[in-house]
């Protein structure tokens, strides 16, 4: 696969482009997202669905443009799928072909099941979840994909979109009909024959205003949207909010952008239609669709379309592009393990945290490398808006406190405060704090020290090869949590 791939996705709605870039087998990072809203659907669905002469002139040149900006940042595949705009309309080959000829890119339709396809490797490598059913509100069509244990069981495809219940309903303000047309399209899905999940990881441009809503209602501290999780009972208001607002200035007061009046009453219609059918308790809303679908499905091709176990993207990612020495990040993530192993009689934590002990140990150094100084604080910075798949937000956060923290203090209440909805609890958080700082000071000279350690009557004794002056001279200034000391033996 090229080192720089970029990925268009042509909507009814809106055009979207990603630019990803490979940093080992499996590991990538987006270097450029654009996005245009052509509207290449507009008109159509009262025009026996042809696409009408001015929408198809925009997205001709919004392509123009995504390939000067694929061709400046030296990508050299370009994947171009098309959605339901295209599929449905009898006149979409002659714009196919016009953009084959003027721009000399291949324009590949994909089908609905396809697209559902798309969306659902997306989630199933990207969103932290086993069991859910992926929903992806677009302007023509919605798609679905049911996932159980880690698989996909089955796509579906309807003809529900927020361009669609535009033209066909909302503009002659007949709500009964939409009810009635999204509820009949929906018998497909709740007949399929797949258990229905209670869980919704949400795709899509309403979906993913929707929860920005709820994120800015409910002070959320987190400003990350990917993996956002919400619960349906006590968030429901606001889709009735958005669905009773008078006109664009009550939807501004509800915080939705000037470039969403036009759809988020459709898209949240029929999101809303869904949750309440299917009877959905839980909404996980995802950054990533079928641009990302679509690239992981050529990544991953050899690996039956999934990432191998234990293996995370964001964590690889970053220590490619930004650890100092890969052997000191293997050395503090297996001596995090150690330690975390060692104190287990006293801390009691669930080995959950192991993970995100051993992950912050290998991610501490990468602040290091945008600069020394304040290099904890700029790895916090960078964790909580650098691990951006694969992780549930509280994760993320505590491997970002974790290594904020690893000083020779623990952190106190207050330190905790912003996020503390997030994090586990205060004993926890010094106890994580406490064992990577332990964790930093036993390799401090980077000579990756053998080592043992051995927990006797609540005293952790450290076992080294041979005596190193700074480890000595530091430990014995490392606040302990209660009841624990430290004690090193050379």
């Amino acid at each position: 696969m090229a080192k720089v791939t970029t990925i268009i996705d042509i909507g009814s709605n809106s055009m979207r482009m990603v630019v990803l870039e490979k940093s080992s087998r499996f590991a990538f990072n987006l270097i450029n997202e654009t996005k245009s809203r052509v509207k290449i659907s507009e008109g159509c669905y009262e025009n026996d669905g042809n696409l009408q002469e001015k929408p198809l002139q925009r997205a001709l040149n919004s392509l123009e443009s995504f390939l000067n900006i694929s061709k400046a940042l030296k990508s050299r595949k370009i994947i171009c799928v098309a959605t339901s705009a295209l599929r449905d309309a009898p006149n979409s080959k002659a714009f196919i072909k016009k953009v084959k000829d003027e721009l000399k890119l291949n324009i590949k339709i994909i089908d609905g099941p396809k697209e559902a396809y798309y969306g659902g490797i997306a989630a199933l490598n990207l969103i932290y979840c086993n069991d859910f059913v992926t929903v992806d509100i677009g302007g023509g069509s919605t798609e679905f994909a049911f996932i159980k244990n880690g698989k996909i069981e089955h796509c579906i495809s309807l003809d529900v979109g927020t361009v669609r219940m535009h033209e066909l309903f909302f503009e002659r303000n007949d709500l009964e009909g939409a009810k009635n047309f999204v509820l009949e399209k929906l018998k497909e899905v709740k007949s399929c024959g797949f258990e229905i999940p209670s869980t919704v990881v949400g795709i899509g441009g309403s979906i993913r205003a929707l929860s920005k809503i709820i994120k800015k209602n409910n002070s959320y501290p987190l400003d990350i949207l990917h993996g956002f999780t919400y619960d349906l009972d006590t968030n429901k208001h606001f889709f009735d909010s958005i669905l009773d607002a008078e006109d664009n200035a009550s939807l501004k007061l509800l915080g939705i952008k000037k470039d969403r009046h036009d759809t988020i009453k459709e898209g949240t219609f029929i999101f809303k239609s869904i949750l309440d059918e299917l009877n959905i308790k839980k909404v996980i809303t995802s950054g990533a669709g079928v641009r990302e679908g679509v690239y992981l499905s050529d990544l991953l091709r050899s690996s039956n379309y999934k990432f191998p176990s234990n293996f995370n993207v964001s964590v690889r990612s970053l220590l490619d592009r930004f650890q100092i020495d890969s052997k000191l990040s293997t050395y503090f993530g297996k001596n995090a393990g150690d330690i975390f192993n060692a104190l287990s009689p006293l801390h009691n934590l669930d080995n959950k945290y192991r993970t995100l002990l051993v992950i912050a140990s290998k991610l501490h150094s990468i602040g290091t490398t945008l600069n020394f100084y304040k290099s904890n604080d700029n790895t916090f910075d960078f964790i909580l808006n650098g691990l951006n798949y694969d992780f549930l937000h509280s994760s993320r956060v505590t491997i970002a406190h974790i290594i904020k923290y690893s000083k020779k203090s623990l952190p106190s209440k207050c330190d905790l405060e912003k996020y503390e909805e997030l994090l586990p609890c205060f004993e926890t958080m010094q106890w994580l704090s406490f064992m990577i700082t332990i964790n930093l000071t036993i390799n401090q000279d980077f000579s990756n020290p053998k080592v043992k350690y051995k927990l006797k009557d609540n005293k952790l004794k450290i076992y080294l090869e041979r005596e190193i002056y700074l480890v000595q001279n530091e430990i014995d200034k490392i606040q302990a949590p209660k009841d624990c000391k430290v004690k090193v033996i050379t």
